[in-house]
C-alpha cells in the first residue's frame, strides 16, 4: 500500500455485530498501516470487542457523533495518508489498495463511489441521496457520483486545514467533499460495491436529509457565495417581471411599487453576494 503508510480509521457506535470482522478484513491487507478504532460511547460491548483485536482503540465517554469520531482518529493518526471506513461491514475493504494507488497520482482525495454492480442502499434513502447529489453538483459545478461515501482516502494536512468547519455528525464526509471541490482540489472517484449493513442503521432519513441540504448550501456560501446569490437574484428579477406583466393582464393595473421593491431586493441580494465573494477571495 505504499512506503509512506496509512492510518485506517474506523468510527464505531454500537457495532458489536461487525467490528471484529471488519478489523480482521483490514488486517488481511498488505503494506504499512495502522488501524485506529474510535468507539463513540457504545453500550453494546463494541469497545471491548475492538480491544480484543489488538489494534489501537480510542474511546469517547459519551456519543459525540460520526464526525467527532473521525476527528479524534485523525488527530491521533501517525501517517499523513488517512483512510476512513465504516464498522458495519458495508464497504469492500479489499478496494482500499486500489484507492491508495490512485493517491500516488497526486489527488487530494480518492473516494469509493457507491455506484458498483452490487449496491444495497435502502429505497427510502435513494431519493434523498439523488437529490443531495444533484444540488451539490449544481452548487459546485462538478459531477459528484457520491457525495457522502464513508470509504475514502485523504491527506491529514488537507483535512486539518478544514477542521474548523467540519461537523461532528454524519455530514463530515459531505463537508470535506464540498470543501475540497470548491477550493479546486483534485478529487477522484472509484466505483465500488456497497453491501447490506450488519446491525441497525444510525441514519435518521428526514432529519439528516434536511441537515445535509442546509450543510451543502452553507458550505457553498462559505467557499463560493456567488453560486447561491446569483441564482437567487435572478429568481427575484423573474418574479418581479411576472408581477409586472401578471398585474396588467389580471388586474389591468401595473403593480409598479411591488415590482420596484422586488427589483431592489434583487439588487441588494446581488450586492451582498459580490461583497461576500470579495471577502472570501481576500481571505484566501
Amino acid at each position: 500500500m505504499g512506503s509512506s503508510g496509512f492510518t485506517i480509521i474506523i468510527p464505531a457506535y454500537n457495532e458489536s455485530d461487525s467490528i471484529e470482522k471488519v478489523v480482521a478484513e483490514i488486517k488481511g491487507l498488505d503494506g504499512e498501516y495502522e488501524i485506529i478504532v474510535v468507539d463513540d460511547g457504545s453500550v453494546d460491548g463494541t469497545y471491548e470487542l475492538a480491544e480484543k483485536t489488538g489494534v489501537k482503540v480510542l474511546r469517547h465517554s459519551c456519543n459525540k457523533g460520526y464526525g467527532a469520531s473521525l476527528k479524534t482518529g485523525i488527530k491521533k493518526a501517525k501517517y499523513d495518508q488517512i483512510v476512513i471506513t465504516d464498522a458495519d461491514g458495508t464497504y469492500p475493504i479489499h478496494e482500499i489498495p486500489k484507492l491508495a494507488g490512485l493517491m500516488k497520482k497526486g489527488f487530494s482525495m480518492v473516494v469509493g463511489a457507491r455506484t458498483g454492480n452490487d449496491v444495497a442502499i435502502p429505497l427510502f434513502r435513494r431519493f434523498p441521496k439523488w437529490m443531495l447529489n444533484k444540488l451539490a453538483n449544481h452548487l459546485t459545478g462538478v459531477k459528484i457520483p457520491d457525495i457522502n461515501s464513508g470509504l475514502r482516502i485523504m491527506k491529514k494536512k488537507d483535512v486539518l486545514g478544514f477542521f474548523n468547519i467540519l461537523p461532528d455528525g454524519f455530514s463530515f464526509t459531505t463537508t470535506i467533499t464540498l470543501a475540497m471541490l470548491t477550493n479546486d482540489m483534485q478529487v477522484q472517484y472509484v466505483p465500488i460495491n456497497y453491501y447490506r449493513r450488519q446491525g441497525k442503521s444510525k441514519i435518521r432519513p428526514i432529519y439528516d436529509t434536511l441537515n445535509f441540504i442546509q450543510l451543502i448550501i452553507r458550505t457553498t456560501l462559505y467557499f463560493n457565495p456567488l453560486k447561491i446569490f446569483i441564482p437567487l437574484s435572478f429568481l427575484l428579477v423573474v418574479i418581479a417581471l411576472l408581477v409586472l406583466v401578471g398585474s396588467w393582464f389580471i388586474f389591468e393595473k401595473v403593480m409598479d411599487t411591488t415590482f420596484g421593491i422586488i427589483i431592489m431586493t434583487a439588487v441588494v441580494v446581488m450586492s451582498i453576494g459580490m461583497l461576500a465573494d470579495l471577502i472570501d477571495k481576500r481571505m484566501k
